[in-house]
């Protein structure tokens, strides 16, 4: 847990929620800040196995994952090539696009390719966000052109590369993953122009629906989709996929997530709760198919 991302402080939430549940269930569980290769060479000598409760760069990225297989070193969640797609927006849409899945039309820009305000091909309004980043972080809605230069340079202050995409007006949901299973859907409701990182970690108005209400037709048909975003990204064991529904019920994917949250405000361990799931068989479940 830690590591080095933006989302440091709610990754030692997530670890440190985990490690109690671990050890309330008599496994020998330690939560560890981990920000660098020799700590994690030290980590696969003194343990059998790693619950990877690490947010952002470096730890959700592919990274720790990649160093924990040539350590071979068990551990939970996707493997390298997954993690690292699903933490690359950008790269993820082009995934689920190739496949034939919905997801929003979009532009990107980065320091080869800036913002072309010429010939911008979508309607505002749209959403600007840091290709790389998580937890809402340097994320805006821009509602018109002038607007749109310095909504691109504040999320280049996180990363160079900046995903600019077609804002869906409509209900916001997301869909936990567990062993090849959708959990019921959750629909987020806040007073915040999106679901942004207040929303999520402070705010105490956010409201969660679980079970969504949907129609049970509808709900299987997003289901279904949540499932193949997952495969065709090769996610592995849990995750947690982002949507819209438009006002028309179409369903248009956002991002995945291969780390999700597992704090007290956390959405996985909400939906797994609906299925009948509790906490502490969440995490054992998720650490049963580390390898």
């Amino acid at each position: 847990m830690g590591g080095v991302a933006a989302e440091r402080e709610i990754s030692l939430r997530s670890g440190q929620a985990v490690t109690e549940a671990l050890q309330a269930q008599g496994i020998d569980a330690t939560g560890i800040d981990v920000s660098n290769l020799s700590q994690l060479q030290q980590v696969s000598e003194e343990y059998d196995v790693a619950f990877i409760a690490l947010h952002g760069r470096w730890g959700e990225d592919g990274t720790v994952q990649a160093i924990l297989e040539d350590l071979q070193m068990p551990f939970t969640g996707s493997r390298m090539a997954a993690s690292a797609i699903a933490m690359d927006k950008l790269r993820t849409k082009w995934m689920w696009r190739g496949a034939d899945l919905p997801t929003p039309n979009f532009v990107w820009v980065n320091e080869h390719r800036p913002l072309n305000t010429e010939n911008f091909p979508l309607q505002f309004p749209v959403i600007v966000k840091p290709v790389h980043e998580g937890s809402s972080i340097g994320m805006q809605k821009v509602d018109s052109m002038p607007q749109l230069q310095a909504a691109v340079d504040e999320a280049q202050k996180f990363d160079q590369e900046v995903l600019i995409e077609q804002w869906i007006t409509g209900r916001e949901f997301t869909c936990a993953v567990l062993d090849g299973e959708a959990l019921p859907l959750i629909e987020l409701k806040t007073n915040n122009v999106f679901y942004d990182y207040e929303a999520k970690y402070q705010s105490n108005d956010t409201q969660y629906l679980c079970p969504a209400d949907l129609d049970s037709g509808l709900t299987e048909s997003i289901q279904k989709i949540v499932l193949q975003a997952f495969a065709v990204v090769g996610s592995d064991t849990w995750g947690r996929v982002d949507l819209m529904l438009d006002e028309n019920n179409q369903p248009w994917l956002i991002e995945l997530n291969s780390v999700p949250g597992m704090t007290d405000h956390s959405l996985v361990p909400m939906a797994a709760k609906a299925q009948g799931i509790d906490f502490q068989q969440l995490v054992k479940r998720i650490l049963q198919r580390a390898k």
